[in-house]
């Protein structure tokens, strides 16, 4: 694990809708934090824009991009592209900076398997409910019926990922899953979790 001062790359995955992206833009206002910024495919939300949120590029120059080896890690998800920039990630890292990254399981995973001579810690995020989900997921989506479902189907696959993070946590309260991160992170707290209680969670929100 590391520490702020020394540097080291911090994942937050989630399911879709679960609140990854709000707490990484928290966790990011903390000195010495770096969000690693990634170049998508997709169209921008409102009020998403280019080189704050992603760095929006068309398919075929993603695709080139892949072919130069520029990206440290990469992921098809829902029909679009997501990429984190090698060059700019190691260079930060280089110069002890905390890199935060708001990644999938896939980025993740190619990420631990390439043993980088930096500390990494994954954090998996699950949503209270999937009631509160697909309430999340309706009002980001703009009550986009069509994308809510097409992002639900993709769910269960998520969600039986969590096995494969350092921490897991259910985000039911913004500041307290916050502050749990934060103290993880900071090393006030091992990333030591109730397994039990987290399987019992996934299947209700399988079932």
């Amino acid at each position: 694990m590391s520490s702020f001062k020394r540097g080291g790359m911090f994942i937050i995955s989630s399911p879709s809708g679960a609140g990854k992206t709000t707490l990484v833009k928290k966790i990011s206002k903390n000195k010495n934090f770096f969000v690693s910024i990634s170049h998508t495919t997709r169209s921008p939300r409102p009020n998403e824009k280019n080189g704050k949120d992603y760095y929006f590029i068309s398919k075929n120059h993603f695709k080139k991009l892949i072919k130069k080896g520029q990206f440290l890690e990469y992921a098809k998800v829902f029909d679009n592209y997501y990429g984190s920039s090698k060059k700019i990630v190691i260079k930060k890292l280089k110069e002890k900076k905390n890199v935060l990254f708001d990644i999938d399981w896939q980025g993740t995973r190619q990420i631990r398997n390439k043993k980088l001579n930096f500390k990494l810690l994954t954090i998996f995020i699950l949503p209270p409910s999937k009631k509160e989900l697909i309430k999340r997921l309706t009002k980001r989506e703009n009550k986009n019926i069509k994308t809510v479902k097409k992002r639900m189907k993709g769910f269960k696959k998520d969600l039986l990922k969590w096995k494969e993070y350092n921490y897991v946590i259910i985000n039911d309260d913004l500041k307290k899953c916050y502050k749990k991160i934060l103290n993880v992170m900071k090393n006030k707290a091992k990333p030591v979790y109730d397994k039990n209680f987290i399987k019992k969670h996934i299947k209700k929100l399988i079932d």
